[in-house]
């Protein structure tokens, strides 16, 4: 086979690749994961909220209609990531983690019934197993996402995290479901997880204060997504995740627009 006829031969798949890629990327059914930075979103009790100011908006000297705004936001708010270094050393940080971390087939755990009835409820490995005994075993580089149910409270604080006060006082008052560490163990160890999401401020239950799930999935490098919105809208399974963080320097974690692919 000549060059002429091989470039030729190999264009040809390309194109036909990305027609197909495109084809089947556009039939997917998109559900936004992700809520909107505002003067509502929640941050936890020791943080300040976002602020949008407007530098400009309206028409110029020159006869065009012009906006810009500057913002200002910390890492961990919202639906955001956690990226490893947020809470182990030498781990990376947000800018360093690999995109073939934050794309892949995804699973809903649904334990929105038991975090009704216990608003400190540890989702637990008997969770995972029971969720295997009707779909089958996890397969390794799976996405979890834990429905816990709060995510219909948003942006209620006090339904949602449990308080509406602020300072370092206030999180001792924090109420909401969480991650059982030893749960966390058996996801790294025994199922070879892509990472875990949630729909509530954070991986650990509201009442932790040693943070032991951040620290174990972080040392293994897990990514994880708070605040997740919009789980009501989720199959339990055969679906996709995209996560993509805002790509910050040396941040231990950022902003995250997360979509899932039905």
């Amino acid at each position: 086979m000549t060059m002429k006829k091989l470039f030729y031969y190999s264009t040809a798949i390309f194109s036909i690749f990305i027609s197909t890629s495109y084809a089947q990327l556009e039939n997917k059914k998109i559900i936004d994961l992700s809520y909107p930075f505002d003067s509502l979103t929640i941050f936890w009790p020791t943080e300040t909220g976002f602020q949008l100011n407007t530098e400009f908006k309206g028409t110029t000297d020159k006869g065009y209609h012009y906006e810009a705004n500057t913002f200002c936001s910390p890492e961990h708010g919202g639906t955001h990531m956690d990226a490893p270094a947020h809470f182990y050393a030498n781990r990376p940080t947000v800018d360093k983690v690999p995109l073939e971390s934050l794309i892949g087939n995804a699973i809903v755990i649904d334990v929105s019934n038991k975090c009704m009835d216990n608003r400190d409820y540890l989702v637990s490995i008997q969770d995972f197993m029971d969720w295997e005994t009707k779909n089958g075993q996890i397969k390794t580089g799976t996405i979890i996402l834990l429905k816990t149910g709060l995510g219909k409270y948003w942006p209620d604080r006090i339904k949602y995290m449990g308080t509406n006060e602020r300072g370092k006082e206030a999180v001792k008052k924090l109420h909401f479901p969480g991650l059982d560490p030893k749960a966390a163990t058996w996801l790294v160890d025994t199922r070879k997880i892509k990472a875990v999401g949630i729909d509530t401020p954070s991986i650990d239950f509201g009442q932790s204060t040693l943070f032991e799930t951040h620290v174990i999935l972080t040392e293994h490098m897990v990514p994880i997504f708070e605040n997740v919105a919009n789980m009501n809208l989720l199959p339990t399974k055969s679906f996709s995740i995209i996560a993509l963080p805002m790509k910050i320097a040396g941040g231990s974690g950022a902003p995250l627009r997360i979509i899932a692919l039905l």
